[in-house]
């Protein structure tokens, strides 16, 4: 457990397990732990690291984000290439970019214009599993949940795959940090078979855990500007 969290959780004047843990072995976590405060803590952990990565990610220049985004395309192609041999038969899930995320849209056009079928996530439904429709450069895209731009309803509905999932932070054991609604995990729990997921996110995101509880879901790969950082294969 991190400085930061055990001073955290301690001074907050409860006196549960992980607390003491932490005086035996820095880094223990219990990733199965259902002591209500413990989660608490963590959730309020993870908020501020939200706004503390996500002020850093806004504060990169349009210079900055447009090589971090060329750079993150370059080895996605290499992993499809030697993951899945540049297939054209799997549908791949890209996604629309937000609150300075990795812009993504050139290489979903490349893939399109490769044959690829190319999806994008929605919400649909409150608090239920992301739907995915398909995308082409030429789609008239609507306006979907928190204002994100999505398919309409009349695109077809897919099953992807392949997904990206943008991070807002990341660890080396493959968890994501994500906005805290719950939408990812909650459809990779859902998806039969699950797709191939590739954590996207920045190198400056890292954290050296999340604490993950019982729902956080690891992900297949976290790429960055600065490649793999996160393979569940070699793990």
């Amino acid at each position: 457990m991190s400085d930061e969290f055990k001073s955290f959780r301690c001074q907050s004047g409860f006196s549960s397990p992980p607390c003491y843990a932490a005086e035996i072995a820095p880094d223990y976590f219990d990733p199965l732990a259902v002591d209500p405060d413990q989660e608490r803590d963590v959730a309020r952990w993870r908020q501020a690291q939200r706004s503390r990565l996500r002020a850093a990610r806004l504060r990169l220049s349009v210079t900055e984000r447009k090589k971090i985004g060329e750079a993150l395309a370059v080895h996605l192609r290499q992993v499809l290439e030697d993951r899945f041999g540049g297939t054209r038969d799997i549908v791949f899930s890209g996604y629309w970019p937000i609150k300075g995320e990795p812009d993504l849209r050139p290489l979903m056009v490349e893939l399109h214009e490769a044959g690829m079928t190319v999806a994008l996530p929605l919400v649909e439904t409150k608090a239920a599993p992301l739907t995915f429709r398909r995308w082409t450069p030429e789609t008239r895209m609507v306006r979907g949940d928190w204002n994100i731009p999505v398919p309409p309803a009349g695109a077809p509905k897919v099953t992807p795959g392949i997904a990206l999932a943008p991070l807002v932070g990341w660890s080396a054991e493959g968890y994501r940090l994500g906005y805290g609604g719950g939408y990812f995990d909650r459809t990779l729990a859902a998806l039969t078979p699950k797709p191939f997921v590739i954590g996207i996110g920045l190198q400056e995101a890292w954290l050296a855990t999340i604490y993950p509880q019982a729902h956080d879901i690891p992900l297949d790969l976290i790429v960055t500007e600065n490649g793999i950082q996160a393979d569940r294969e070699e793990a």
